[in-house]
């Protein structure tokens, strides 16, 4: 025994110090940044904010690109798009296009900016060479005194590349500019914060999220082009804010966003323009300050570690997966309602970490209960088998001569053979590989190495059926140990010892119940274990598959009710049966009779071991095969009896009387001695046949021929059909191959195109059809005799069965030709049906599968 010399306990300490050591990992990585910001993403794709009524993108398009010519454009041409903003009422026009250099006709659209009186113009931050600081990029004087106000046109890329928002204030020094979207706005906003830095100190402040209506083209836009053009309705740009810019991919100008990602990122002007729409609805979303979000962690570890070691583990998973919950639906509240974005990937990590974190502590606190446990279980039983791979060589080659009674073997260690009878050691192949068998010429060799030593055994197999199965047989046999031995080291903590040691027990437990669950499902017989009131416990498939009744109604349902709600009897009954195989202690066995099959149940009384507990084992074999071969034994008596023995009879005591006149022997005799004869033959020969058909399998299948094996049974028959003046017409002319045994189809077809020449009367027509149907090949053969009564027909195919009006008729048959033509196409797996009206005649269809269907 050892003894625990750390002992562990849940504690909100050994809980809550792991917790935020992770925290503090978990904040030094990137991790964080990326869990927000898909959080982020997936919340505003899945609501996209309406746009405001008073926003409109024109585009500097590829088409306005094509027809006004190559960049930049003469500012006239920007003149005269203010203009035709101008005449058609707009309120605001923003320019998301950099003017930083004079042009000389920087006055013409300066009088058309002074003439609308509210265009904004952008600026930009940046070094005007590599070797500069960074200095304000503003427009062209003159443009910048027309334009009512400037605004800055940067916007924020995150750490993962995406767009998501803009400072509202950006500059150098104490200068702060509005963003465009704040510029042209007439929303209260905070003002910059005035603040002592170096001029050429970048200022940033007021950080907004951009709820966007949705990716590129969700706001209204116009062709640049179009609009000089005057191809616009009379109030597209009434009291609108007119956002300009470029949207062509050449620019340049495009940004990836929560909506796009890296594949349709959207143009500058638009990410302006949602930022407008945005502002102006009051939907700018401020992000809290990170010491918030690390608070709001180290409330969430403070809360787990104090909750979880006083609570069950199934509570504690609900109490996780509540945390979870409650902190995304605080996250989607505050983005959603109050327009905060709410950082929570320190918190929500926590729930997911602390379960697993409780969990080992409360593993630890099992160390004592295993340790008392831990004896009990490694003394359980179990059930292995000796792996083929440890025996030793001669001990193999005696299980195999015992088990597959080879014509000859050899037994060689290393050249010297030790044993041999019908092989020699010149008949040894080269064995490169060991423990890998080489069939040659039925002759079957391995090598095997066993404490360094290599021993070759060689097998000469039967050359019959079995062979081919006996060598898949061999190679899957385990004859070649491939892993190394493994030393075993135990564990050097106690809890990992106990816990390898209880999983060696309890994997023993377990292995001995599939076993024995296995075993029970793998016999031929149906086995039910009932307690001491005969309640069933278990069932195996059979007893599921038998009586139709699901495996989780069976369990608890009395073994009584069951058998007595399937066979039901009153002598005795099943109650009795089941009662007295308790109260007695003596085993009964009883006729069963399910649906139409024989069963034999055996009720066996047994005890648990070491336990007052006691039951019945019943054990329920099919003897439905048995019961039936009884029957056509008993038939086939009847039938040799009476059928047989009649016309022999006849034939005895005619010949009888030809002896007593031998001189008076009349043509008329010799005709019914021969009829008799003929009869005779015939029934025997149909019985012969029968038997035949009963006992064909699939090794006696070959290709054959279908139409071919019509016409020579039509052949067989036309001279009968001649004698009554019948026609055999035949319809086909396909080849259709199967798989089967053309003797016995050909005599099926016979027995069939017989029946109908029989019945028929004389002068009529007896139609053959041959054709396929899917993948089968079909057969229907109609004539026009008197068909065969509604009652009879579901008999028709059984043995020695006789149709009442063939008998009365003068017909007298054997009752086998039907059932050799039904047992014939169940053999070749297939079906038989007829279709038969009094006075109307019959028609039997037979169905083959085809061997190689197409398709």
């Amino acid at each position: 025994m050892t003894r625990n010399w750390f002992p562990i306990k849940t504690t909100p300490w050994t809980l809550g110090l792991p917790l935020l050591t992770f925290l503090l990992l978990f904040q030094t990585t990137s991790a964080p940044e990326r869990l927000d910001f898909w959080l982020y993403d997936t919340l505003i794709t899945a609501t996209p904010a309406e746009p405001a009524d008073d926003v409109v993108v024109i585009a500097i398009d590829e088409l306005s690109m094509d027809r006004l010519g190559r960049w930049p454009w003469p500012r006239t041409t920007h003149a005269q798009l203010i203009e035709k903003l101008h005449q058609a009422g707009a309120k605001t026009i923003v320019f998301d296009i950099l003017f930083p250099e004079p042009s000389p006709a920087d006055q013409a659209m300066a009088n058309a900016m002074q003439k609308h009186g509210n265009v904004i113009l952008p600026l930009h931050l940046s070094p005007p060479s590599r070797h500069y600081l960074i200095s304000e990029q503003l427009p062209a004087p003159a443009l910048a005194s027309a334009a009512a106000t400037l605004g800055h046109a940067h916007v924020e890329l995150d750490e993962d590349g995406l767009a998501r928002g803009l400072y509202l204030f950006n500059g150098l020094g104490d200068q702060l500019w509005p963003s465009l979207a704040l510029a042209a706005s007439d929303t209260p906003s905070p003002g910059p914060e005035i603040s002592s830095v170096p001029p050429y100190t970048n200022v940033r402040q007021h950080y907004r999220a951009i709820p966007m209506a949705g990716g590129a083209g969700t706001l209204p836009s116009h062709s640049y082009t179009k609009v000089l053009d005057g191809q616009f309705a009379k109030d597209a740009f009434k009291g609108q804010t007119v956002f300009v810019g470029a949207t062509a991919p050449g620019f340049g100008d495009i940004l990836p966003t929560p909506f796009s990602g890296l594949k349709q990122p959207m143009s500058g002007v638009e990410f302006h323009a949602n930022s407008y729409s945005a502002l102006v609805k009051d939907e700018l979303i401020s992000r809290v300050s990170k010491p918030i979000a690390i608070g709001l962690a180290v409330f969430i570890i403070a809360l787990l570690s104090f909750t979880l070691p006083r609570m069950r583990p199934a509570r504690s998973i609900l109490l996780c997966l509540t945390s979870l919950g409650l902190l995304a639906l605080l996250h989607a509240l505050l983005l959603v309602g109050a327009k905060l974005w709410l950082p929570i990937s320190h918190a929500i990590v926590i729930p997911l970490l602390a379960l697993p974190v409780s969990s080992a502590l409360r593993l630890a606190m099992t160390n004592s209960f295993l340790n008392r446990q831990l004896d009990e279980l490694a003394r359980g039983p179990t059930m292995t088998l000796e792996e083929p791979s440890l025996r030793h060589p001669p001990q193999l080659l005696s299980h195999f001569q015992a088990l597959l009674q080879p014509e000859g073997w050899l037994l060689a260690e290393g050249d010297d053979v030790m044993t041999s009878s019908g092989l020699a050691a010149d008949d040894i192949p080269p064995l490169d590989t060991p423990g890998q068998w080489h069939h040659i010429d039925g002759q079957s060799w391995v090598s095997l190495i066993r404490n360094g030593v290599t021993y070759k055994i060689g097998l000469k197999l039967p050359n019959d059926l079995s062979r081919e199965a006996i060598q898949r047989y061999l190679r899957r046999l385990p004859l070649s140990s491939t892993q190394e031995p493994v030393r075993k080291t135990g564990p050097r903590e106690n809890i990992s010892a106990r816990i390898e040691r209880v999983r060696v027990a309890t994997e023993r437990m377990s292995q001995m119940q599939r076993f024995i669950r296995r075993s029970f499902e793998r016999m031929p017989d149906g086995i039910i274990v009932t307690d001491e009131l005969g309640v069933i416990r278990f069932a195996n498939g059979h007893i599921e598959e038998w009586f139709r009744e699901p495996m989780p109604s069976l369990s608890g349902l009395p073994l009584a009710r069951l058998l007595e709600g399937h066979d039901p009897r009153d002598n005795p009954p099943w109650h009795e049966t089941v009662s007295e195989t308790l109260t007695l202690a003596q085993s009964r066995t009883v006729d069963l009779r399910i649906r139409d099959m024989d069963f034999l149940i055996h009720f066996a009384p047994f005890s648990l071991p070491d336990s007052d507990q006691n039951g019945i084992i019943a054990n329920i074999s099919d003897i439905s095969e048995l019961r039936e071969q009884q029957r056509q034994h008993r038939e086939a008596i009847d039938f040799i009896s009476h059928d047989v023995r009649s016309p022999l009879v006849s034939q005895l005591a005619l010949i009888e009387q030809l002896k007593r006149n031998r001189g008076h022997i009349e043509p008329e005799q010799l005709d019914q001695l021969g009829r008799l004869a003929k009869r005779s033959y015939h029934l025997a020969e149909e019985f012969v046949q029968l038997a035949r058909a009963e006992q064909l399998t699939e090794t006696r299948f070959y290709e054959c021929e279908f139409l071919a094996i019509v016409e020579n049974a039509r052949d067989s028959v036309s001279e009968q059909a001649a004698e009554k003046g019948i026609q055999l017409l035949l319809q086909g002319t396909e080849d259709l191959w199967l798989k089967g045994n053309a003797e016995l189809l050909e005599r099926a077809v016979i027995n069939l195109l017989t029946n109908a020449v029989q019945y028929s009367p004389s002068g009529s027509i007896v139609n053959i059809q041959v054709f396929q149907a899917g993948h089968q090949a079909c057969l229907t053969v109609s004539d026009e005799g008197e068909g065969i009564a509604p009652e009879e027909i579901p008999y028709l195919f059984d043995r020695y069965q006789r149709q009442k009006s063939s008998e009365l008729s003068g017909n007298h048959g054997t009752g086998l030709g039907l059932s050799f033509v039904n047992v014939v196409v169940e053999k070749h797996r297939g079906e038989i049906t007829l279709r038969s009206r009094p006075g109307e005649g019959s028609a039997f269809t037979l169905k083959l599968p085809i061997a190689h269907p197409l398709g």
